[in-house]
């Protein structure tokens, strides 16, 4: 059978990196590719889990399904994000190795890297220093996803990888007024400001910090690049403990710049101002990419195409975001 042929399980296709790697492997010709919403089968459900890979047949796994949340959610609800997350990773991943399901992606997050942990962070800083303290519950659940798939590997000669992505926008990104990250709240709030002829937007913070971001349909992109790759070629550019595989741009812009490039794109043309009283957060969170560069990918899609192509998708369904 050929891979454009082989059965897929996107597990979370309904979120955005889910949604995009469905997008992208359909792009690429894949022909069966199987998803489950949330009511149809609950991942969390040990049994649920286990009695659908019994069934299904399935031969890869994309497991982009996870409980996510900003600053706000993750220190109100600790116990929710390490649960299910590890709830979700324990079942997907041991329903997948008693089916004999010999190929899977774990996607993790960079917040898996130590709170001051060199720039750019290289994949050997794991474990290294202590986690940001107000997303540790979910850092915990996704460097444990890490460690399943390389204990499977380890002791059932599996092939189960790892992918941890820095910031993330897109399609189908959270643009909740309150709870959302950074790019779908500025594309909204100088959206909102444009409509209203504001006269100026206020921004948090001084606009120093630097971060990286990377568009969700290159992450897709990498994702089916990193998980087709040979075996043998995986195995020579990664170690049994230390397998997962930094996916970024290598190249951050400081928050302003981000600002600025934000409001070109909607077509804001008031005054941007920073509120310097409110938190900065790390200086700096840069991905070093050399491992995912020399196994032959690299981006495409550049900040201000991305954010065009973001935005666009906001207005199209802005709707659904209403209050």
């Amino acid at each position: 059978m050929s891979a454009l042929n082989a059965k897929v399980f996107v597990a979370g296709h309904r979120g955005m990196v889910g949604a995009a790697i469905v997008r992208q492997l359909k792009a690429n010709g894949y022909t069966n590719i199987i998803t489950r919403k949330r009511c149809e089968l609950d991942l969390t459900n040990q049994k649920a889990v286990c009695d659908f890979f019994e069934s299904e047949g399935i031969e890869q796994v994309y497991l982009a399904a996870a409980k996510v949340g900003g600053i706000v959610a993750n220190n109100t609800y600790p116990a929710d994000f390490i649960y299910e997350n590890l709830m979700i990773q324990c079942n997907i991943i041991h329903s997948a190795h008693l089916a004999d399901v010999q190929q899977l992606l774990f996607l993790g997050s960079s917040c898996i890297y130590p709170k001051l942990a060199s720039q750019p962070m290289m994949e050997s800083a794991l474990l290294t220093g202590t986690l940001e303290e107000t997303n540790e519950p979910y850092a915990i659940a996704k460097i444990a996803g890490i460690k399943l798939c390389e204990s499977y590997n380890r002791q059932y000669s599996r092939d189960y990888r790892s992918v941890m992505p820095t910031n993330l926008y897109g399609a189908h990104d959270n643009f909740h007024p309150e709870n959302s990250h950074v790019i779908p709240a500025l594309l909204r709030r100088f959206h909102e400001a444009k409509l209203n002829n504001d006269k100026e937007v206020m921004a948090w913070g001084s606009g120093k910090p630097k971060r990286e971001f990377l568009y969700v349909d290159d992450m897709a992109a990498a994702s089916i690049h990193v998980m087709n790759l040979e075996q043998s070629t995986y195995e020579a550019n990664t170690q049994p403990m230390l397998s997962h595989i930094n996916v970024g741009t290598g190249v951050d812009c400081t928050i302003k710049e981000l600002v600025e490039t934000v409001a070109k794109v909607v077509g804001f043309e008031g005054e941007i101002k920073f509120d310097e009283s409110k938190p900065d957060g790390a200086p700096r969170k840069l991905m070093n990419v050399n491992r995912v560069e020399s196994l032959g990918w690299k981006y495409s899609v550049s900040l201000e195409d991305g954010l065009g192509m973001s935005y666009q998708w906001f207005v199209d369904n802005q709707d659904k975001f209403r209050g």
